[in-house]
């Protein structure tokens, strides 16, 4: 039987204008941002459609804005009928996983991800640290760099994305000197990335502790459907689980091959991106050749692959 995923991206995907089709002609995503706005109390729906793209950009809002889209995307899909028997997403992407399989509230779980953008963003002074993409070492390759490299100041694997694509993190010195040796190395490419701080590693454990305090007054409850999370890139079913992974999650690599393979072995073969963009959709094809990998972002994506799940194209 080939089962489908939900899989929801992370932080990178936003782009102005995300989720405006959508709202204009479908209700669910128009309740689904109204909703945002009451709670966030800023029109995230005016930032998300109209920019500025340097306001969207910081984390603050990033993170709100596409846990918000994606999660305006899966209302509507909802509505289509379109059926999943399993989620996963990353990074920021979990969020929108954890809705998915009733997990959380969407009013919870934006709550959550603007205490999360909010004690990400202060972790570190802006340009104190960040991100980059290394494409063509493997794993180990990678990890030897950073070790090297830590002479020089913090980092670490942060991604391990697919094959051949780990994403590093760390402290500004740290991760020039790794991006001088993976260039050394052989790397086919290296991509600073458009982040504000190193997600995803050690230099965030303050703000997993104080997301932790936050995280003990919200309900979790257990999930609906198979979630498979980030830090394990396994399942994991125990509420109590699921918000000590979260915490982790922060100061953790995101374990996303793994998450798909696991998934791959288990018989799901369909992996629907629900949310802007589609760099799941390549991730995902690139440790899963064979799978068969969607993307909706707007009505004109929904219709899409509405149809082709139906077999009328």
């Amino acid at each position: 039987m080939n089962k489908k995923v939900f899989v929801f991206p992370g932080q990178g995907s936003q782009y102005v204008g995300m989720g405006a089709d959508l709202v204009q002609h479908n209700s669910a995503a128009a309740h689904i941002f109204k909703q945002a706005d009451e709670i966030l109390g800023y029109s995230l729906t005016q930032l998300c459609f109209e920019g500025p793209a340097a306001l969207l950009n910081q984390t603050r809002f990033t993170q709100p804005a596409v846990f918000t889209t994606s999660t305006a995307v899966l209302a509507v899909l909802k509505e289509s009928g379109v059926s999943y028997e399993a989620v996963a997403g990353h990074s920021l992407g979990e969020y929108s996983a954890l809705v998915a399989a009733d997990i959380l509230t969407f009013a919870d779980a934006l709550k959550i991800v603007q205490e999360r953008a909010h004690l990400m963003e202060k972790a570190l002074s802006a340009g104190q640290g960040g991100m980059a993409a290394i494409v063509g070492l493997n794993r180990e390759a990678v990890s030897e760099i950073c070790r090297q490299a830590g002479a020089k100041g913090a980092v670490q694997p942060a991604n391990f994305n697919a094959p051949g694509q780990v994403v590093i993190s760390g402290e500004k010195a740290g991760l020039e000197e790794a991006i001088t040796l993976a260039r050394k190395a052989g790397a086919k490419r290296v991509i600073p990335l458009p982040v504000s701080g190193p997600f995803h590693s050690s230099l965030m454990e303050e703000a997993g502790q104080k997301l932790a305090l936050y995280l003990k007054e919200i309900s979790f409850s257990s999930p609906r459907v198979p979630f498979v999370a980030n830090v394990t890139g396994n399942y994991v079913s125990d509420p109590a689980a699921i918000k000590s992974l979260l915490v982790k999650q922060i100061q953790s690599a995101v374990y996303w091959e793994e998450s798909i393979k696991r998934l791959n072995q288990d018989g799901y073969h369909t992996f629907i991106e629900v949310g802007p963009g589609r760099v799941l959709s390549g991730l995902i094809k690139r440790v899963i050749p064979q799978a068969q990998t969607y993307h909706i972002e707007d009505r004109t994506s929904l219709q899409k692959v509405v149809a082709q799940l139906r077999g009328t194209v």
